[in-house]
């Protein structure tokens, strides 16, 4: 018997605790299709849902929570809200350890640190540098995502802290498995830009001085969505396996099989 699954709102929700949320539903595939709305999630973490953010998400019929904050992200946000019924799976996607000493900068550095660290295009760097280094060091982890999703878990919601960045590279790798248009990928990563979807820049110091224009301008990349990052993702996929079959099938593992069923649960055809 086919599963009946929830039926996406009309209208995007705005969520009090919980930032950048949105059913990725409706993008396009390549051969016509489009992505079903009510089978895949996106968001900011789910730590500071309040009790009505907790009771529209648990109205979703989830089966599984994909969180890919570490452990330090962890600490600082908190542990996710628990929603009946619902799997919560953990997967790392950058290291606590990481550019620890940076990220203390960021939060606590006076102006002059902060641009030794990310004035002069140092801050776009890092973060191009960053969604490279996921795209190839992270294959087991995005395996096991598309295979969970064929399998059983939709479905699914995919957060990290800010649901920008490693949230917005597991949500293009699944786009691309099942013939997402990488035009339409991109236009639904961007989204996060929307004022009312962005992280909360946090300082130790908030005072005006600590959260000047200057200071802002110098954490824009770092806290900005920018095709150019998820531009360089796509090219590191063309550099190292030489195209999308090849990453997927080589990268990923996946199989003939396990394709077709990511596109019965995730697709419907035009």
């Amino acid at each position: 018997m086919t599963q009946q699954l929830p039926q996406a709102p009309s209208t995007e929700p705005r969520l009090a605790g919980v930032r950048n949320f949105r059913d990725v539903g409706g993008l396009p595939t390549v051969d016509g299709g489009r992505v079903r709305h009510g089978r895949l999630y996106r968001s900011g973490h789910l730590a500071h849902a309040t009790a009505s953010d907790a009771t529209f998400l648990a109205s979703l019929g989830l089966h599984t929570i994909f969180d890919f904050r570490n452990a330090a992200d962890q600490r600082l946000e908190g542990p996710d809200v628990e929603l009946p019924g619902v799997r919560n799976v953990n997967l790392p996607l950058s290291d606590p350890a990481d550019g620890a000493e940076f990220w203390k900068m960021v939060r606590d550095g006076n102006l002059d640190e902060l641009k030794s660290i990310l004035a002069d295009g140092k801050g776009a760097a890092r973060m191009i540098a960053s969604y490279r280094l996921i795209i190839k060091e992270r294959t087991a982890e995005h395996s096991r995502v598309l295979h969970a999703l064929a399998e059983d878990s939709v479905p699914a919601l995919m957060h990290c802290a800010a649901g920008k960045d490693r949230a917005g590279l597991s949500i293009a790798v699944t786009l691309l498995a099942v013939g997402v248009e990488r035009e339409a990928i991109e236009a639904d990563y961007l989204k996060s830009n929307d004022p009312h979807r962005r992280y909360k820049v946090k300082r130790g110091d908030d005072s005006p001085e600590a959260m000047s224009d200057e200071v802002m301008e110098l954490l824009s990349p770092l806290f900005d969505a920018r095709a150019t990052y998820l531009s360089a993702a796509f090219e590191t996929i063309e550099e190292t396996w030489g195209g999308t079959d090849q990453y997927l099938v080589k990268g990923l593992g996946l199989s003939d099989r396990t394709r077709e069923l990511l596109r019965e649960r995730l697709v419907e055809n035009g």
